[in-house]
């Protein structure tokens, strides 16, 4: 099984993600996007599994930075654009395993795709 995990460093959430990765036993690699971004067809697969909206993190500094005219009229062909020029403003961990897509840490939600 391949899990690859995507985000950023030294982001708490990521942190919590990898230390239950590692503490559980699961092999992963790590994809730094902020340094080797997301290719356009990847984040478009990640769009369709599990849509634009849970991906864009609205909650960021990237998010607040932007035009307050991008954010206002928001669909999903200029989230896609937002996410690929700014990989910040994509919700991390985003954790690829078996087919699944999962988009932010949750314990339970680990333990239910991992330990089952």
């Amino acid at each position: 099984m391949t899990t690859t995990l995507f985000g950023i460093p030294n982001c708490d959430t990521m942190k919590k993600a990898r230390r239950w990765l590692e503490a559980n036993g699961v092999l992963y690699s790590f994809h730094d996007y902020k340094k080797a971004g997301v290719p356009e067809e990847e984040l478009r697969l990640w769009v369709k599994k599990v849509g634009w909206e849970v991906l864009l993190n609205r909650r960021g500094t990237t998010w607040r930075k932007l035009d307050d005219d991008i954010k206002n009229n928001i669909d999903e062909a200029s989230a896609i654009k937002v996410m690929i020029e700014n990989p910040g403003s994509i919700k991390r961990p985003v954790l690829e395993t078996e087919g699944q897509l999962l988009v932010g840490f949750s314990e339970d939600t680990y333990r239910e795709s991992f330990c089952n």
